[in-house]
């Protein structure tokens, strides 16, 4: 007997928000250091290291100057209000990617999409979490950047950085960096789109199904898709953390993104906008390992916990 079409339940969305927190909470703790370089790097530049600038002893010099300096806690600033972002980031980013891509299908194939409806999917989903969690990426930017800024009082914890940005900056504040972190979209509008294809791939190629692919394969997926995308559109987040990271007291003001780039553009070049690129693709790859990976295991364990047979099947 054929299995019933798949309807949308309250169960199933709850899978989706709950293995999407779940993997992204693990995922953000594991590479937290690795975020804190990244983002020093895209808006201070390189530190100042005795032995030379490769990229091994600017991680290696940089993790040690935090731990001297900061001791530590300070590999991981940030990580509260990072984990409290991921928590409705992914959430609502695998529940609305999924919705989408059932809206969007014709025949409840939602592994069969063209790669412009998943293009629509991954956007429309990517939107709706970059607004949902912006003043809290704000607020980890902040966090973990605030130690290279003389004359400024640090902020102590998130619920009251949030309100300390309301306070002086305003609702503007709390959305800075908004613009290119939604230009941003164009980052997961690439990486969902190849990576259902590359797991589609493999799936045909050892002739199973594409919900029953491995870990392993996965991993391969993910990756793939996560260097790529992040290759291709890393300048916005250079952009994206340097108006986040500006504050009422920051000596260079950017009055709009596009006074950010040309700025960014005339002190260092094409360069600048790649501060970090290669310190970021070793946080994110592992990162997006471990998120997907996480997520198809979590989810997959959930569906077969909370959900009857028939759905359970064509998940």
């Amino acid at each position: 007997m054929a299995a019933e079409p798949y309807n949308p339940s309250t169960r199933g969305l709850l899978c989706n928000a709950g293995a999407g927190a779940a993997a992204g909470m693990v995922a953000a703790t594991f590479v937290c250091p690795l975020d804190v370089i990244k983002t020093r790097l895209q808006v201070h530049g390189l530190p100042k290291l005795v032995n030379g600038s490769r990229i091994d002893s600017v991680i290696y010099g940089s993790l040690e100057q935090i731990v001297q300096k900061e001791g530590f806690r300070g590999m991981y600033r940030g990580l509260s209000p990072t984990v409290l972002a991921l928590l409705p980031n992914w959430a609502v980013y695998f529940t609305v990617y999924d919705q989408l891509k059932r809206f969007l299908s014709s025949d409840g194939e939602c592994n069969q999409l063209s790669i412009g409806a998943n293009m629509v999917a991954a956007s429309g989903a990517g939107a709706a979490t970059t607004i949902a969690t912006n003043p809290l990426w704000v607020v980890k930017t902040r966090f973990q950047t605030q130690g290279l800024r003389a004359g400024v009082v640090p902020y102590q914890r998130t619920l009251t950085a949030l309100s300390r940005i309301a306070r002086e900056e305003g609702i503007r504040g709390l959305y800075s960096g908004l613009v290119p972190a939604l230009a941003g979209i164009s980052h997961v509008a690439i990486q969902f789109p190849t990576y259902e294809k590359i797991k589609l791939h493999l799936a045909k190629r050892d002739d199973v199904a594409v919900d029953s692919l491995s870990a392993g394969h996965v991993a391969v997926a993910s990756s793939i898709s996560k260097i790529l995308a992040s290759t291709l559109t890393y300048p916005h987040e250079v952009v994206r953390s340097r108006l986040q990271e500006q504050g009422l007291h920051s000596q260079i003001r950017y009055a709009s993104v596009r006074d950010c780039i040309r700025q960014v553009y005339e002190s260092e070049g094409i360069a600048g906008f790649y501060r970090g690129c290669a310190t970021n693709l070793l946080r994110t790859t592992p990162a997006a390992i471990i998120t997907f990976t996480s997520f198809e295991m979590i989810h997959r364990f959930l569906i077969s916990i909370f959900l009857p047979e028939p759905q359970h099947q064509i998940l």
